[in-house]
């Protein structure tokens, strides 16, 4: 073995990862390019995340969320709007003193075809299943709209799944 062959190997690595990359930001640039520009800055992973109060009629709950675009969506229009996107992520909620419960994200982007300034949001977060037994999941859903950088939601009034966090704010900090 001579001492330049590993240089070729890497190399290749690195070009198959560099078109990997191009390859993953040319389809988010033709499918979502909302997802370049997010909430009124620039993100140039193709991620948000943000923080906020899940306020319920129990109380108050800290509710920290992370999403990026994902190709499954509704096909089903809200308000009029039809779907242009899909998200995928997690949430962490605040459930009693020191705990935090992890939640996935699933969503769909309504009328934000290439930003997210106006756009409805929609979001169902779930409390994750380690192994599905069939039991329930908790869940619930928040809508919004994007005003600038803030994302302001609520449940609109709709049912949710069992999920009854067990703490206010100033407890879990």
């Amino acid at each position: 073995m001579s001492k330049g062959s590993g240089v070729g190997c890497l190399t290749r690595i690195v070009g198959a990862l560099l078109f990997g990359v191009v390859i993953v930001y040319a389809v988010a640039a033709i499918t979502s390019p909302w997802s370049f520009h997010i909430g009124g800055r620039l993100t140039p992973f193709l991620t948000w995340s943000g923080y906020g109060q899940l306020v319920t009629k129990n109380g108050t709950y800290p509710l920290y969320i992370s999403f990026f675009p994902y190709p499954h969506f509704s096909r089903l229009k809200l308000d009029g709007l039809r779907p242009t996107g899909g998200l995928w992520g997690h949430g962490w909620l605040c459930t009693a003193p020191g705990s935090i419960e992890r939640l996935r994200l699933y969503g769909t982007i309504f009328d934000g075809w290439s930003s997210t300034e106006g756009s409805l949001m929609e979001f169902r977060l779930n409390e994750p299943k380690v192994i599905d037994m069939g039991q329930r999941r908790g869940y619930f859903d928040i809508y919004g709209r994007w005003q600038g950088q803030e994302l302001v939601m609520n449940d609109r009034n709709r049912y949710s799944g069992t999920f009854a966090p067990a703490c206010d704010w100033n407890m879990c900090r």
